[in-house]
């Protein structure tokens, strides 16, 4: 498997810095509407990211003032397909975003997504899966699939899991439109700054999420996203055998040296 320094993209860019993946959209023309290349490409990212020992947050971003305008089939020449070909190819495309939606939420890593502009049907669902969303105050959201006749297949269950099934049904039900600061008052976004000042609120961040232990952080996460798949016995039996693995880990150990000797542990830059 190549090296993600290696790879190139067609539809989005992906540069490492400082230990951070930093994955923009570049579809600008489209408002950087998914299209089947674009959502493969985010999970070849992704694939290896699992892989990078030394990787501590992913950034994910629109470019050119916008995040993500949703789904976009129009390169799939679909009408010189036949009816059941026509089918088939929708139907790949709407479950692969499904399948790449998925596993940016089941990352290991911590996830950031910084959202302006349009946050529309995908988009919206891809930010209600990063750990951290900061959105702009330019930034405005909706589910418009069923203005357009059609349903929000593949993102729904992650925008119900996100701000509640009744408030999920309210906006894939009327297409509503919300700007910044509604979005934070639901619990879709996490904060809300200018975009002038979407770097320095990005850095901070970033910073916060170096102060903890990746591990510990993996494990924290994994701990979380089970928690409505698995009884709570369960998981607390396993949490504990966790915790004592984590205790004791190198990690463990480092931080509470660190802790008794007062100085940071081995991982804050």
């Amino acid at each position: 498997m190549p090296h993600l320094e290696s790879m190139v993209f067609k539809e989005i860019t992906a540069r490492l810095t400082d230990n951070v993946l930093h994955i923009q959209f570049n579809r600008p023309h489209k408002k950087n509407a998914m299209n089947l290349t674009l959502v493969e490409e985010v999970m070849q990212c992704f694939e290896r990211v699992e892989d990078m020992n030394n990787l501590r947050v992913v950034v994910i971003q629109g470019s050119h003032g916008n995040f993500c305008a949703g789904g976009d089939i129009s390169d799939m020449h679909l009408s010189s397909l036949s009816e059941s070909e026509r089918e088939d190819t929708i139907w790949h495309f709407n479950r692969s975003f499904g399948r790449m939606i998925t596993q940016v939420k089941h990352s290991a890593k911590p996830v950031i997504a910084v959202v302006e502009g349009a946050v529309l049907g995908g988009g919206f669902g891809l930010a209600c899966v990063a750990d951290i969303t900061i959105a702009c105050d330019s930034a405005f959201f909706a589910l418009p699939e069923t203005g357009l006749g059609v349903i929000p297949a593949q993102i729904a269950p992650f925008v119900a899991s996100r701000i509640g099934i009744d408030q999920t049904k309210r906006l894939a039900l009327t297409g509503e439109k919300l700007n910044a600061e509604q979005a934070l008052r639901l619990g879709l976004v996490h904060g809300v700054c200018q975009t002038n000042a979407i770097s320095e609120q990005v850095n901070k961040e970033i910073a916060r999420i170096k102060q903890c232990a990746p591990q510990a952080n993996s494990n924290t996460k994994r701990l979380l996203l089970a928690l409505n798949n698995t009884p709570l016995e369960q998981i607390l039996d396993g949490a504990a055998t966790a915790f004592v693995k984590s205790l004791t880990s190198e990690e463990g150990v480092e931080g509470t040296q660190a802790f008794i000797q007062k100085r940071k542990p081995s991982w804050c830059e």
